[in-house]
């Protein structure tokens, strides 16, 4: 029997992503792939340290720990190493006790082909060209920044944050304020559709899939108080009132609920994210993931935001 990988939520996750590779980064670049070669598979015993992905990660393959009879999430490596200079990225993902058997190593090609084979509904990497391959063949992917995040071994609560726009939904609403850059008419526009449900974003998938656990966990803690959640799911957002009722509109025709919702109207995200502290923020706006902040910030390169950006 084949592998039911379809009935499964799985994430991507390139090697740079879960582990830091920055010294073998540098070898590769300044000595080119022979090095690189040379000296991955001579530290094959040497362990890398965590990536900015790793407290993620860890936490999403916890999922697999609380619901055990279904063992409903997967993690999936898509490499650029090759089969034998991957070998020292099993020995670590071994080290840590890390849940992942299954691999992509591309010796150098792009992996995101081979997203939908594995049923993929995020994929991270640190490379900005795998992830605009990625999204401009529908392919939902993102960027993770290069951060000095901290993580706090005891906690192991997942705290994912979406953007609204651009991530969840597509970029129609956000289209409309670009267009014009007039707040009002995005409000005006929204207020009309308010009961039209936006399109799906390029994360949504992975938004919808992650939505059914969350409601499983307040069903837990509603039939025991003194359970503790393993997720929480909050959405941050530029919009306002009225603009926000549309957007909920939406969750609610997608039968999804969320922990949090912060409406920020303007103010800077990171006031909310400093405070919340995730192990995802994903956004479409480069100018919202402040890097000064050291969490797992993921950029999403998709729609019109991103086109005005490149242009």
């Amino acid at each position: 029997m084949p592998y039911p990988i379809e009935k499964k939520l799985v994430v991507g996750v390139s090697s740079n992503a879960l582990f830091d590779l920055e010294i073998e980064d540098k070898i590769f670049e300044e000595q080119g792939v022979k090095k690189y070669r040379e000296y991955q598979i001579a530290n094959k015993a040497k362990m890398l340290k965590k990536g900015v992905a790793f407290p993620f990660i860890k936490r999403f393959l916890n999922i697999n720990n609380v619901y055990t009879s279904e063992q409903p999430v997967e993690v999936v490596l898509l490499s650029k190493n090759s089969p034998e200079t991957g070998i020292r990225i099993f020995n670590s993902i071994k080290h840590y006790n890390l849940n992942i058997s299954r691999a992509a190593f591309l010796s150098g090609i792009s992996p995101y082909n081979y997203i939908p084979a594995y049923n993929i509904s995020l994929f991270l990497t640190t490379n900005k060209n795998d992830a605009n391959l990625s999204i401009e063949a529908g392919y939902p992917a993102g960027i993770i920044l290069k951060t000095k995040i901290e993580d706090d071994e005891e906690d192991l609560e997942l705290r994912v944050a979406f953007d609204f726009d651009g991530v969840i939904a597509d970029d129609q609403a956000e289209t409309v304020y670009q267009k014009t850059n007039d707040l009002e008419q995005f409000h005006e526009f929204e207020t009309k559709n308010i009961l039209q449900p936006h399109n799906s974003g390029p994360l949504a998938d992975f938004f919808k899939k992650l939505g059914y656990f969350q409601k499983l966990e307040s069903k837990k803690f509603d039939k025991d108080n003194t359970y503790k959640k393993i997720l929480r799911t909050s959405i941050v957002t530029a919009r306002n009132a009225p603009s926000h009722e549309r957007a909920i509109n939406t969750l609610k025709k997608w039968d999804v609920t969320v922990d949090d919702m912060f409406l920020m109207g303007g103010i800077e995200k990171s006031r909310v994210l400093s405070v919340l502290k995730p192990h995802l923020f994903l956004d479409d706006q480069l100018t919202h993931l402040d890097v000064k902040l050291n969490l797992p910030l993921v950029h999403i390169p998709f729609g019109i935001i991103n086109t005005v950006t490149k242009l």
